[in-house]
């Protein structure tokens, strides 16, 4: 009997796990206390990112704080939580700006440094309600503020260019270059319409299989963060664009074991990773929007954009980009005007006909 192959999603979530555990491995060992009482309401992927995160705490401890500078990492013990002073926490916060991880220099912003103190908050915030310390000093230091920044997008006149672009710039290219132009021009276009005409995700994107698409419905079926399937519905721009990639690029490929399903697929003839196609993006935005750093999560917002100005339903545009806190649609897209009630599959126009 043939092996089932399996999806995108139970493979990056085997791997991430791998990952977590060699993590963890290297860490204090009353670290996994944590970890498991976390894991039903976190993704492994956030866990692996807050695993990180407190893993550099316990290095800054190790280089700047005298009192352990014999110990090595798997040496802490939980009591050794509640000997930092909070001044000790705001040290940690002012070496998260600038810091040396191996031969990598490696800066955190404002998200940056919010994440890795919203992760130590949690942490501590474990141990001190389940008694295991009587202090909990995370709590007397301030998280950093986050300012607001202005929201990049593609007007409607750069999303036609920017397709046109794509369609059209072959006769710009020669040589290799050109070959490898003609090769992947229509699994280009599909992923650009795509995401510019359903604002998926591109972990959603680069995770669907053919099997996923419904040509029926005009709908595809992604696992939204969190692990929830929802049926994402499309216009017929999106249809044409994917049903020319399947009938002509796709159709040619025969792909490696164990990425027979995936829709797009790679010059290697493997899935597409995030990577690949955001690299993709950003080399034809480029030519088109050069003042514009324009990434798949760019591309997301345009789409937003361009549905509550058509809708001015912001309920639904929270549903369909799937957004669990209808507050973060309303910060992005609420304070845009001119905005009518039309069907989502079918309000957002690319192109004009």
């Amino acid at each position: 009997m043939a092996k089932e192959s399996k999806t995108y999603h139970e493979l990056m979530y085997i791997d991430n796990t791998l990952r977590l555990r060699d993590v963890l491995n290297t860490m204090p060992g009353f670290v996994r206390d944590y970890f498991r009482a976390i894991e039903p309401t976190t993704s492994v992927k956030t866990r692996i990112s807050y695993a990180y995160d407190i893993r550099i705490f316990f290095k800054f401890l190790l280089e700047n704080n005298p009192v352990y500078k014999s110990y090595k990492m798997t040496d802490f013990q939980v009591s050794d939580l509640e000997r930092i002073a909070p001044v000790d926490i705001e040290e940690y916060q002012e070496y998260l700006k600038v810091y040396q991880n191996e031969d990598k220099q490696i800066t955190n912003a404002e998200k940056g440094l919010a994440r890795k103190m919203s992760a130590l908050r949690s942490f501590y915030n474990y141990y001190y309600k389940h008694q295991m310390i009587e202090k909990n000093p995370s709590l007397f230091v301030d998280m950093p503020k986050i300012h607001d920044k202005a929201i990049v997008r593609l007007d409607t006149d750069e999303v036609a260019l920017l397709l046109e672009y794509v369609e059209n710039c072959g006769n710009q290219l020669t040589g290799q270059k050109k070959v490898y132009y003609e090769k992947n021009k229509t699994r280009d276009l599909a992923i650009l319409t795509l995401l510019l005409g359903t604002g998926i995700r591109v972990s959603e994107c680069v995770g669907l299989d053919i099997p996923d698409i419904d040509f029926k419905n005009n709908g595809i079926k992604v696992m939204r963060k969190g692990g929830n399937e929802m049926v994402v519905y499309f216009g017929p721009e999106v249809r044409k664009a994917l049903i020319d990639y399947l009938e002509t690029t796709r159709n040619t490929i025969t792909p490696l074991p164990e990425h027979e399903n995936a829709l797009f697929l790679s010059t290697q003839k493997k899935r597409m990773g995030v990577q690949a196609v955001e690299n993709m993006v950003k080399k034809y935005a480029r030519e088109v929007t050069p003042n514009k750093k324009i990434t798949p999560h760019k591309l997301r917002s345009t789409y937003g954009t361009s549905l509550y100005k058509e809708t001015g339903d912001i309920y639904l545009v929270a549903d369909v980009l799937g957004h669990r806190d209808v507050n973060t649609t309303k910060k992005h897209y609420a304070a845009i005007d001119d905005a009518r009630r039309r069907q989502a599959a079918s309000a957002v126009k690319l192109r004009e006909p």
